[in-house]
Parts: structure tokens; sequence; C-alpha cells
């Protein structure tokens, strides 16, 4: 009898671990494909900045009015970002990627046939709703099939839409300003590619929804820091506050980057181009170094280095001839990148069993940072000078000394 009912256990035991180790091991083709929509997502949105310079032109733009386009894509992303993260921790939503890059389709086509100020802003709003349907899934799916290993998942996802982000301007460059605005149309054609790669993978999300689940009881918390709730809402903040100062700086670089070298140095408008995809390649190159680096020596480190810095080469910035200009770019994009995954996945480990409202709150007030850092540095550049707005922005890094702060969490990332 004691023989039987030990078997019984051992029987009742073997699908819990079975599930288990499921839900642990790494799905790196459904990594890859959400990099892979990622980057075609991303594509899609960079054309926004890319075309700025045309439509200053066509539309008699002043630089607080190409804030404004910014303001309204970021906001229209920022805002709807944490609702859909919160509702779909509670109610996962498999087929909502599709749905989202449904209302980016829509909104690229209205952008090539946008002849007025409102359209533009209509157009571009439709494009950041899909994004804020998009990104929090995606993470969410991202943790999902990342099987322990949060940060390099994390990174994956993220490389392929800074990877995305800086090809944009190199199409916007080759294809849209010598031909003109209308031939965003054939973007459209990537928009239709990601929901078919989007529908694969919510099939993918449908059938393994027992993942999340399988995590949460999974995870020890046995290493974890015992963290008070004001402790938690307090380190929550100063990451919020980081948030602040990468987007605020990236705005600079995304939205007015190619005025500033037109400006100083007198390029073409698809020579500055070439320099804007430059920055965003080197974005795209550091981005996977945060993850992988922060599953081994922490997060708290990586943020550390990625934030503070760049103030050197930030502050040296504005002063520097258009060959090193190119080369500051470089190190900017590649040091500034890698916070990005570490803090989420710093978040998502100081609110456990949270990843889409976490993810949602993330990259919703990274959106909307990088919105209002548009307005506001369009409205200073049309009251001072362009050049001036980047003398600002260079102290912008050193708020990464408040990284001190943090709680060190090292000891749960085993």
């Amino acid at each position: 009898m004691t023989n039987l009912n030990a078997q019984t256990e051992t029987l009742e035991q073997e699908p819990v671990e079975i599930v288990k180790t499921t839900a642990q091991s790494t799905v790196y083709s459904i990594l890859l494909a959400l990099s892979f929509s990622h980057l075609l997502n991303d594509t899609m949105q960079s054309l926004i900045p890319s075309i700025y310079p045309l439509v200053k032109n066509s539309l008699k733009l002043s630089f607080s009015q190409i804030g404004l386009i910014t303001l309204c894509f970021q906001l229209s992303a920022s805002i709807l970002q944490p609702l859909v993260g919160l509702y779909t921790d509670k109610r996962p939503q498999p087929y909502s990627l599709a749905i989202g890059m449904t209302s980016t389709l829509i909104g690229l086509v209205n952008l090539a046939f946008a002849h007025s100020f409102p359209m533009v802003l209509v157009s571009v709003a439709m494009v950041g709703v899909g994004s804020a349907i998009f990104h929090p899934e995606a993470s969410r799916l991202a943790h999902m099939a990342a099987g322990g290993k949060h940060g390099m998942a994390q990174s994956l996802f993220q490389v392929g839409g800074n990877a995305g982000s800086s090809i944009g301007p190199l199409l916007a460059a080759a294809i849209i300003v010598p031909f003109g605005q209308v031939n965003i149309i054939w973007f459209s054609l990537a928009a239709l590619l990601a929901i078919v790669v989007m529908l694969n993978i919510s099939k993918w999300y449908k059938q393994n929804a027992h993942r999340i689940q399988a995590k949460k009881k999974a995870v020890s918390h046995e290493h974890m820091p015992k963290l008070s709730r004001a402790k938690v809402i307090f380190s929550v903040g100063i990451l919020l506050v980081l948030i602040f100062s990468k987007y605020f700086y990236m705005a600079s670089m995304t939205s007015y980057y190619t005025f500033y070298l037109m400006d100083k140095f007198h390029l073409s408008v698809q020579t500055s181009q070439v320099y804007l995809f430059i920055f965003l390649f080197s974005v795209a190159l550091g981005t996977f170094i945060g993850g992988p680096v922060g599953d081994r020596i922490g997060r708290k480190y990586v943020i550390w280095i990625s934030i503070l810095g760049v103030a050197p080469f930030s502050l040296l910035l504005p002063y520097a001839n258009l060959f090193w200009t190119g080369v500051l770019s470089v190190f900017i994009g590649i040091i500034l990148s890698s916070a990005f995954s570490a803090i989420l996945v710093y978040a998502q480990e100081l609110i456990p069993g949270k990843v889409g409202m976490v993810a949602g709150l993330f990259f919703g007030f990274a959106f909307g940072m990088g919105g209002i850092g548009s307005a506001l540095l369009g409205r200073l550049a049309d009251s001072t000078s362009i050049q001036h707005v980047y003398h600002v922005c260079a102290f912008l890094p050193l708020i990464g000394l408040l990284t001190a702060f943090l709680p060190n969490l090292k000891r749960s990332q085993k």
C-alpha cells in the first residue's frame, strides 16, 4: 500500500515537473519572430521623424509643429500602453498583436496622402495606437519565451526594434526624400508581412498561455531582497526619472539630429539621414549588451554605466567637428541603448507577476517622455537655436547619478 501511494505521488508530481521544465525552456524561434516583428514595427514608426525635413518644407512647419507631431504620436502610444498591459495581465489577448499592426497599417496609408498638418497628426496617432497595443503584449511574450533568461530575451526583442529604427531613416533617404511623401505607401507591405508573422506568434501564445502560470509557480523568491512597498515605489520612481533622462536625450537625436547637422555643418537632407542611420544603428548594436550583461553582473550596474556613462560624450558633442560628431554619436548610441532592457527587467523583478502592466508602464512612459521632450525641445529650438538644444541636453545623462539610490537585486538573478 505504501509503494502504491508512493507511485501515485510520483505520477501526480511528474506533470508538474514537465510543465515547470517547459516553462523554463527558452523558445528562440518565438524570440526571433518577436524581434523580427519589432524590426518591422519600428522601421515603420521611424519613418515619422525621417520625413520631418520633407514635411517641414512642404507644409511650411515650424520646429514647434514638428515637435507636436512627435508629441501626438508618442502620447497616443504612451497613454494606452499601461492600460493595455494592465488589461492583458488579467485577460491575455493572443491576437491583439495583429490588431495593433492593422492600426499602424491604416496610419501609414493615411500619412502617405496627408497634405495638411491636422491630417499628419491623425495619421501618426493611428501609428501610435498600433504601437500601444504591440509593445506590452510583445514584451509579455518575450518574457514567456525567455525560459529564465529575461535580460537576454528583452534585449533580443529590443534589438529588433532598434535595428528597425536605424533602417527607417536610410529607407526614407533612398525612397521617400527623393520621390515624395506618397511613397510611404510602399511600407504598407511591411505592415502586411508583420501581420502574417504576428498571427503565427499569436497561435503559439494561445497554445502556451500556461507558461505564465507555470512560471509564477516555478519562481523562487528565497533569494529576493525583502523590500517594503514604500521602497519598491521609490525605486520605480527613480527608474522613471532615469527613463526621462534617456528619452529626452533620445528625442533630441531622433527628431532634431538631422536639422542640427544641416544647420551646423550645412549637410544635405540625405547626407544628414545617413548620419542619423549611423547613430540609430549604434543604438541597435548596443541594445543587446544590456540584457545579457545584466543577467550576469546585475541590472543596477548596467543602468549605472548606460545612463551616467553617456555624460562625457554628450558634453563633448556640441563642440565637436563633423568627424568627431559622428564618432561621439556612435559611442552615445551604443552606451545609452543598453539601459532600457536592464531598467525594464529590473522593474519586473521589483513587481513580480505584473509583466504586462510593468512593460506597458515603462514603454508608455518612455514614449510619453520622448513625445514631450520633442515638443519642448522644438519650442526651445524656435526660441533660441537648434544648436543650443544640444548644449542643454548634454547635461541630461548626469541624472544617472540617481542610480546610487536603487537597491541591489543581483542576488535574485540566479
